[in-house]
């Protein structure tokens, strides 16, 4: 009884002797084999070569500052909640008078550390900062021997004063707008003439 119309004729064809020793294969695959002689290799030596990073490339983090240098992270921990690695710790302390050039807000981190070992660079974190204080940049983790090196502080984190790291890539249109409109204080920067002018004696 047949049950369905999806048949499939099987051939009893016998091997020819050349088939049978596997010489023409050999050769057929010896010629591919040769062929890749005289393309372009693929390989690519680093460290003296390096292949091109594409814009979206999710690498070390970086801890970024605003226009007048200010770190812009307010250890609300948010990025700490996204990460499915729970890779990020931080300990928040408060701003103190005359640290308004050294800080965005009035708390911030006063530690900060993200285990490289447990990061899975999927960016979560960049996404879930209400501040723009963390992204991920083109730079690879650099190799090291012992595990508490992968361990990385403020100290590696936060961007130099005089080495700014461009994230503009990975920023969408929506945020860089945002960024723009005027009277918002995520825009709002550092003015040390309105703090000297309340400091005055009236």
């Amino acid at each position: 009884m047949q049950l369905t119309n999806r048949r499939k004729v099987v051939s009893d064809k016998h091997q020819t002797l050349s088939e049978r020793i596997y010489f023409p294969a050999v050769v057929k695959g010896m010629l591919i084999t040769f062929s890749h002689l005289f393309k372009k290799r693929p390989t690519i030596m680093y460290p003296e070569e390096q292949r091109e990073i594409a814009p979206v490339y999710r690498g070390r983090h970086v801890l970024k500052r605003d226009e007048n240098g200010a770190e812009r992270c307010t250890a609300c921990g948010m990025c700490a909640v996204a990460c499915p690695a729970e890779a990020i710790t931080m300990e928040s302390a408060e701003r103190k008078r005359g640290e308004e050039g050294l800080y965005r807000e009035e708390k911030y981190a006063s530690t900060y550390e993200i285990n490289m070992l447990r990061c899975i660079f999927c960016g979560l974190c960049e996404e879930a900062c209400p501040k723009e204080a963390i992204f991920l940049t083109d730079r690879l983790v650099e190799s090291e021997y012992e595990r508490e090196t992968f361990v990385y502080g403020k100290d590696k984190l936060v961007e130099k004063i005089d080495q700014r790291i461009d994230v503009t890539k990975r920023q969408t249109p929506e945020v860089i707008e945002f960024k723009k409109r005027p009277g918002l204080k995520h825009n709002s920067l550092f003015d040390k003439t309105q703090i000297d002018r309340h400091r005055k004696p009236h």
